[in-house]
């Protein structure tokens, strides 16, 4: 079978759905991706896959340009001739869904998020909703990462009964393997995320500013791509030694060999986060919110603590009080972490059911 697939870009394709591509693959099915140029497209190309170069504009909303991206979903779909589509993000399950409906192609969707959009309410909100249930209305399958996301799609009637929940994205057992936990001469806190607001930066680095005046054996870590907004407020605490940034970084487990504990204060609408997949599988403890795309992960006061939501003074009594704990106990909730993603998360529960949908 020829497979097609359309994302919003490449990175997420390789590090997160890198072994469904090699089972399809293996399989003997032709792969082929519409995404971005970028970061991995040359790993991809190197497993097996086929690259078609499809510029999205992730975050846009200019009507023209979304336009532009459903006819060339159409242009694709026409040239490739795939038995089957697969689709992640929004424009791609919109445009690509509505793309594929014209072709008569069947296509599986893969809600990885409702965005903020649907969550804010409102106009924009009626509009994503209207624009959803075009694009998914006869998907084959729509696959669900947390049952929150699910249940609201079926209120609003946007999907049927051809829905269905899988364990996010999964996490690769042998790749995120539990690292040894670190010594006590210093405790590191870990955020892995791109750097914005929704992702609870601002809770992260006051929290940071108030524990390392109080406690001088902490050190507060910040991984990921910095939005032009918060560079200069990082380079302020890199410079006062408030922070250790380290950029953008290729490899985590890099990190998660020094970190005691991964904070993800978020508030940002995702659909399971891999952030928190991955360092419970590295064995190492996790601090969140309670919202959907955490609490599926985190089981509070077993492998982590749970904090409200935009809430700095809950994040800080909430590390004040691992800092609290014993070595041994905190190294007790890293493990109860692994153990629970190796229950309930292993990534090929996913693989196994887009499979299912090729008929494998």
């Amino acid at each position: 079978m020829k497979v097609l697939i359309l994302a919003n870009k490449p990175t997420g394709l390789y590090k997160f759905r890198g072994e469904l591509l090699s089972a399809l693959l293996a399989s003997g099915h032709e792969v082929i991706l519409s995404v971005p140029n970028g970061d991995f497209v040359k790993e991809m190309e190197q497993m097996g896959c086929k690259f078609i170069e499809t510029p999205v504009s992730r975050h846009g909303v200019n009507p023209l340009t979304d336009l532009k991206l459903l006819a060339r979903y159409r242009s694709i779909i026409r040239s490739v001739r795939p038995d089957i589509v697969f689709t992640y993000t929004i424009k791609p399950n919109v445009y690509g869904g509505y793309a594929c409906q014209i072709c008569g192609v069947p296509y599986v969707a893969n809600v990885t998020g409702l965005g903020s959009a649907v969550e804010n309410g409102g106009l924009l909100q009626k509009i994503t909703l209207a624009l959803y249930k075009t694009g998914l209305r006869k998907a084959q399958k729509v696959f669900f990462q947390n049952s929150e996301n699910r249940d609201f799609m079926l209120r609003h009637n946007v999907v049927g009964p051809c829905s269905e929940l899988i364990p996010g994205s999964g996490v690769n057992l042998k790749h995120f393997s539990p690292l040894p936990y670190p010594g006590e001469e210093n405790v590191n806190f870990v955020f892995i995320s791109r750097i914005m607001r929704q992702k609870g930066i601002d809770q992260y680095l006051e929290a940071a500013q108030y524990i390392s005046k109080k406690y001088q054996n902490v050190k507060f870590h910040v991984c990921g791509y910095c939005e032009a907004e918060y560079q200069g407020k990082l380079d302020d605490l890199v410079k006062d030694g408030t922070i250790i940034y380290h950029g953008m970084v290729r490899d985590v487990r890099e990190i998660q060999k020094l970190s005691h504990c991964t904070v993800h204060p978020t508030f940002y609408p995702e659909g399971l986060s891999n952030v928190l997949l991955e360092s419970s599988a590295c064995a190492r403890p996790i601090i969140t919110t309670d919202r959907s795309g955490c609490r599926e992960v985190i089981d509070d006061g077993v492998n982590g603590f749970v904090v409200k939501q935009r809430d700095s003074q809950d994040l800080i009594e909430k590390i004040e009080k691992f800092l609290q704990l014993s070595w041994e106990d905190r190294k007790k909730m890293g493990e109860a972490g692994r153990l629970k993603v190796e229950k309930e998360f292993d990534r090929q529960i996913v693989v196994d059911a887009y499979l299912k949908e090729v008929g494998c």
